[in-house]
């Protein structure tokens, strides 16, 4: 056994022990490492990796792409670091999923804020509630803004009727960081409110999430959502 394995070792057993309480971010992070890169010492790698995002975080949220220009970073490895905080947020919305009643703006809000979070790009979700709030399902309908790619209205009513909603919520996000609605938001939720009338069902809201914050576009123009 080399000094590495030894010293690998040594941190599954600290890990195992005590999970990750005591270890430094960069620990953390050498230790994930190990799982996708057998042969060589990571310590160094992950040293390099706080240096060039600034945190723990900024690592596990960089784009597959950005990881591989790191020096000993792969595709594995770039892989296993998004793959990571991804399906610990998946199990936490499948979790949140269960039972959820989304009945205010407040709720709706603090639920799409966990769901846009880690997002880099602009990302339209359609959320489908029965008559009393409860979710029933959360639906990835587009990549892309209102502004740069147009709110698929067939996908969107497609998914209403399969699960039987009463009421939608479209939501979709602000990269530049500002909540503000902007002219295409407009049209593209007077385009939903149509489409969705003609199938019995209500677009409750609209909910644009931007720099950790929400904005419903039903509470700045209610006539909007009028049929």
């Amino acid at each position: 056994m080399g000094i590495h394995d030894g010293h690998r070792e040594n941190m599954r057993e600290r890990f195992l022990k005590s999970g990750l309480e005591g270890f430094a971010d960069h620990e953390a992070l050498e230790l994930l490492l190990y799982y996708a890169i057998p042969r060589r010492d990571t310590n160094p790698i992950a040293h390099a990796l706080m240096e060039r995002y600034g945190s723990l975080s900024a690592v596990l949220t960089a784009p597959v792409e950005d990881l591989q220009k790191a020096e000993g970073i792969g595709e594995h490895a770039a892989v296993l670091l998004r793959l990571v905080p991804q399906l610990y947020q998946k199990a936490r919305l499948a979790d949140a999923a269960r039972e959820t009643v989304l009945n205010s703006v407040s709720r709706v809000g603090a639920y799409l804020l966990e769901r846009f979070d880690g997002e880099k790009n602009e990302v339209i979700y359609q959320v489908c509630l029965d008559r009393k709030g409860k979710l029933l399902a959360c639906k990835r309908l587009g990549d892309g803004g209102v502004a740069s790619a147009n709110v698929d209205i067939r996908r969107m009513m497609e998914n209403a009727l399969l699960t039987s909603a009463s009421g939608v919520v479209l939501s979709h996000n602000h990269p530049s960081g500002v909540a503000v609605p902007s002219a295409d938001d407009w049209s593209a939720t007077r385009r939903a409110v149509d489409a969705l009338a003609t199938i019995d069902v209500q677009l409750v809201d609209h909910i644009i999430v931007a720099d950790g914050e929400f904005v419903s576009m039903r509470q700045d123009n209610e006539l909007v959502f009028q049929r």
